[in-house]
């Protein structure tokens, strides 16, 4: 199954490349492109201009916990929204390995993964400075890998149980299609601000 999920990923890749943009729609059936683009269209701009615009790319990714919502942002604009399940202790930010908590703090996307235990993941760089310095104060070990991910390769449970609650160990997870959207939307070292 990981293989078959690298080699989709690198004929999408190798699609969007020669585009030069990303698909109007993709698994999921929400639209990919931004309004502007869709309005010139319907106002019967060429194909050229079109083709011409930019890749649409977040500069940053926002988590609110409290809402269970991951939102893909460039500048102000919210580009998507998705919802997430975080872990099992959602409340509060973590303090040390082993407590299922979601970190909350400023990270960034680092290493991918796209042969994980999940449908690709995406590395959290947590901990970061404060996280160190505060789990030092207090004698704890931070813990670490944490992703934003797809759902298990192998499920466990039932498909609805991943859709209703929070189920990770502190990671942020997402619908399979979803986390595809995610992958192609930001580049590498893409800021990440994990809110209560």
């Amino acid at each position: 199954m990981c293989d078959r999920r690298l080699q989709v990923l690198l004929v999408l890749a190798m699609c969007f490349a020669m585009a030069g943009t990303v698909p109007a729609t993709f698994a999921s059936g929400r639209s990919l492109r931004p309004a502007a683009e869709s309005a010139r269209e319907q106002a019967g701009s060429n194909v050229a201009d079109t083709a011409a615009a930019a890749p649409l790319l977040a500069d940053r990714v926002v988590v609110r916990k409290s809402e269970r919502r991951l939102y893909l942002m460039s500048g102000t604009n919210v580009l998507r929204s998705y919802r997430v399940a975080l872990g099992l202790n959602p409340v509060g930010p973590k303090e040390q390995e082993g407590d299922s908590r979601t970190p909350e703090g400023h990270y960034q996307l680092t290493r991918r993964n796209p042969r994980s235990e999940f449908f690709l993941s995406i590395q959290v760089s947590y901990p970061n400075d404060r996280d160190l310095q505060r789990a030092r104060r207090n004698r704890l070990t931070p813990g670490g890998a944490i992703m934003i991910h797809g759902l298990p390769n192998e499920l466990r449970r039932e498909p609805t149980y991943y859709e209703k609650r929070d189920w990770t160990d502190g990671c942020i997870a997402v619908s399979d299609s979803d986390m595809l959207e995610i992958w192609l939307m930001t580049p590498p070292d893409t800021p990440i601000d994990i809110l209560p």
